[in-house]
């Protein structure tokens, strides 16, 4: 297997039509059928999803691409989606739980909970002693790690121990951590999810989801029920997501790195910067779980703690290279008043997503601001 950069430029190479040395937009919905007979098959029988274009709801060139430079890049069978929340609905929608353990996740991820609660009668509980009651086969155990919006890591090992023993599955949001960082399927889960609009996308100018599996039967199965939900990616925004793979390792080596440098200056002088009252990162967690689940860097994302709303409410106004935005993984750094798009959120937290702008020119910004 090629390095994961190498897999990010040529992973779809086998899948090239065309000369061309970016692949071209395929922006048609409808495909040609081919015009030898003998290779048709009623769709009584089956056809399988990705001999040929047909019909791009089921799959299209684009889509295609994006998933086979994935699974190079991961390692795992891949399934590409819309959004990231159109990937986490696809998950329960294959899995169908009675029970859905869940702890701190996505606002999004919880509101599709609350769907399955309101609709299909899905209990939910929490990750706590009340799982070990309640919990059984069938059903699922969903975490988030690192999670939104602190950027600090959950034990997946430990929850993925528990759920087996009574024959529930474990799906991982591992957004907040993309290849190479963390690789949950090594501790326990069975499903892995990312909002690929985040670090695969890279430039706030996409939305995509994936999830990741281990075999190609439960590939097959995903890629059948996306064809009825309506869930595959547009062509467009496939195709720059194939346009931002072929620089995946390079930004994300930069932005995690990056990102502990700031936290480490800011921790270390946190008694000089009167408006930080405090600071959350996977880098600062001494638990030996964190060390052994994330072993090639931390998340690019971390949140700070002011002392009061009114001070966290300011912030952003006096940053320079910070845009004050939502969503996170991009070229740019973003800080976010979390209290505006998360009704659970602390009024006094900011989120902050690092770029790949230079690193000391952002750690003086947010020196200057919290000062």
């Amino acid at each position: 297997m090629a390095g994961l950069s190498t897999e990010g430029v040529h992973g779809a190479d086998d899948l090239s039509r065309v000369p061309d040395v970016v692949p071209p937009i395929n922006v048609a919905t409808t495909y040609k059928y081919s015009k030898d007979p003998s290779t048709w098959i009623k769709a009584a029988d089956g056809p399988p999803l990705l001999d040929n274009p047909v019909y791009s709801r089921l799959s299209h060139p684009n889509s295609e691409q994006v998933e086979a430079i994935v699974e190079h890049i991961t390692g795992y069978k891949c399934v590409v989606y819309s959004s990231g929340l159109a990937a986490f609905n696809a998950a329960m929608c294959h899995l169908n739980p009675k029970t859905l353990a869940i702890g701190q996740a996505y606002h999004g991820c919880h509101g599709i909970a609350d769907i399955l609660t309101r609709n299909y009668g899905v209990k939910q509980i929490g990750l706590d002693d009340e799982f070990d009651r309640v919990v059984k086969s069938g059903d699922v155990v969903h975490l988030e790690t690192p999670v939104n919006p602190e950027g600090v890591c959950i034990d997946i090992q430990k929850y993925a121990d528990k759920a087996h023993k009574y024959g529930a599955k474990v799906v991982v949001d591992s957004t907040f951590a993309p290849p190479p960082i963390q690789d949950p399927f090594q501790q326990g889960a069975d499903i892995v999810m990312h909002s690929a609009t985040k670090f695969f996308g890279g430039h706030s100018d996409l939305l995509a989801g994936l999830l990741l599996v281990k075999d190609d039967e439960t590939k097959d199965k995903l890629l059948k029920d996306r064809l009825l939900l309506g869930t595959n990616i547009a062509n467009l925004e496939a195709s720059l997501l194939i346009r931002s793979l072929r620089t995946f390792e390079m930004r994300v080596d930069r932005q995690w790195k990056s990102a502990t440098a700031i936290v480490k200056r800011l921790h270390d002088d946190i008694d000089k910067l009167p408006k930080l009252a405090k600071i959350y990162h996977s880098s600062l967690q001494t638990e030996p779980f964190v060390a052994k689940q994330m072993p090639n860097g931390h998340s690019p994302v971390f949140s700070i703690e002011c002392p009061d709303e009114q001070t966290a409410k300011e912030l952003p106004l006096k940053l320079k290279y910070f845009v004050h935005a939502t969503s996170l993984g991009g070229v740019e750094s973003l800080i976010e008043w979390r209290a505006l798009s998360d009704a659970t959120c602390s009024p006094k937290l900011l989120r902050v997503s690092v770029g790949v702008e230079n690193v000391e020119d952002l750690i003086e910004d947010l020196v200057q601001a919290l000062q």
